[in-house]
């Protein structure tokens, strides 16, 4: 059809060499795509091949953490889906090994609990029974006597009382268990709260209590539990106070905490025993015997709960000052 336009392809060298380049031309887009697809090819391999190796790495750590093994860490910088992922199960291990611990703590803590108040229940209920086989036994027994006898079976007694309470206390605190109801109180309030219930022990002793004080001043805290931190430290000074002296209690404000210093001129403690007394069931050498070791102790947890801390000095043989400092 061409010949008939007086166009010869055998012959005309324009479309010959059109044509030639038109080949050529296609082979190197064949050649391209070819090379394109491949490239594409590989590129999408090592994709599927590290993508299926980031899901293999998330299933064996899911399986892990079921074995409850949450020390792997998996956790990454890149964007992916799957690298969120694997972050996002990282932070859920975490919490979730919080979560262990903290049971684990909890569980801890009940189990010292239990055993605290077994071993130390043991001595006066052994002394209870001893003194109550010889009541039984003796029916000719004198009765000042016998009233002597059930006058130390009711001291003890009531010690074993004060023991398991204050230990179930500071169970609940360690475990925070206990909502503290905190407020803004006066600082008077406390004080006097806790000098009445140290009223009559005052008493025995003539021990003066003298209290000083700006009577506006104020703290956020829990009115209750403060008062029996309080009562436990001013119980502690006169235990250790001589008979006919005082106790001071100061109190005052600064702008970064409420200080409350309450001081006695007694025994003081032996500065081997200083750095104990906050220990559970510490007992100093200058201890009554009817001290079970943890008032104090009470006294630490309930004012650091409420965002406070409590320092002591003292020196042998002239008295001892605890200062307690409430943040604001």
């Amino acid at each position: 059809m061409l010949r008939e336009y007086g166009i010869e392809l055998d012959k005309d060298s324009v479309i010959l060499e059109n044509n030639t380049d038109f080949q050529k031309f296609i082979i190197i887009d064949i050649n391209t795509l070819i090379v394109f697809i491949l490239m594409l090819s590989i590129i999408f391999f090592k994709y599927n091949h590290s993508e299926s190796k980031k899901i293999n790495e998330i299933t064996k750590y899911i399986e892990e953490i079921n074995r409850g093994n949450y020390k792997l860490n998996i956790e990454e910088n890149t964007e992916d889906e799957l690298s969120i992922l694997k972050n996002e199960l990282y932070k859920i291990t975490i919490m979730l090994k919080e979560v262990a611990e903290n049971s684990q703590k909890d569980k801890t803590t009940l189990k010292d609990s239990l055993s605290d108040i077994s071993h130390q229940i043991k001595t006066p209920i052994t002394s209870i029974l001893i003194m109550l086989d010889n009541i039984l036994s003796d029916e000719n027994m004198p009765e000042d006597i016998k009233k002597d006898f059930i006058k130390d079976i009711k001291r003890e007694i009531v010690n074993i009382k004060f023991l398991v309470e204050s230990i179930l206390k500071l169970s609940k605190i360690d475990s925070n268990s206990i909502k503290f109801i905190k407020k803004e109180v006066f600082i008077k309030d406390i004080i006097n709260e806790a000098v009445k219930n140290v009223s009559m022990l005052s008493e025995l002793k003539n021990i003066e209590i003298i209290v000083s004080g700006d009577d506006s001043i104020k703290t956020i805290c829990d009115l209750k539990w403060q008062v029996e931190a309080i009562t436990n430290i001013l119980k502690n000074c006169i235990e250790h106070s001589y008979e006919n002296r005082k106790i001071y209690i100061n109190y005052n404000q600064n702008n970064m905490y409420t200080e409350l210093k309450i001081e006695d001129n007694g025994t003081g403690i032996d500065a081997k025993d200083l750095p104990h007394i906050f220990e559970r069931f510490y007992k100093g050498k200058n201890s009554s015997s009817d001290s079970v070791g943890i008032g104090l102790a009470l006294s630490k947890s309930i004012i650091e709960s409420n965002n406070g801390y409590i320092q002591v000095d003292s020196k042998l043989n002239k008295g001892t000052t605890f200062i307690i400092k409430y943040l604001k």
